[in-house]
């Protein structure tokens, strides 16, 4: 049996402390939020949250309803049949 160490099959080293030391030189860009700890801000950022979920779900009613309520079209399609239809007609009046 060898009695000194295998080439090869030594352990290597772990990373994790380089990766941390990159992460911290390139902080990543963006405004923080930092979670209130008075019960009173508490409060208030739940509201907040209740009430712009509310908002939100009010609009997406509002514009589903809207959106069933008629035939769905293209207005681009509209307008180019629109031209179309009035050009045939005016040809159609000239010979």
């Amino acid at each position: 049996m060898a009695q000194g160490q295998i080439k090869g099959l030594s352990k290597q080293k772990a990373s994790g402390g380089r990766h941390a030391a990159k992460a911290a030189a390139n902080p990543k860009k963006g405004k923080r939020y930092i979670a209130p700890k008075k019960t009173a801000l508490v409060k208030q950022a739940a509201m907040h949250k209740e009430l712009s979920a509310k908002i939100s779900r009010s609009i997406e009613q509002q514009t589903a309803a809207a959106a069933s309520s008629g035939k769905l079209t293209i207005m681009k399609n509209i307008a180019m049949e629109g031209t179309s239809s009035s050009d045939k007609a005016a040809k159609a009046k000239k010979p």
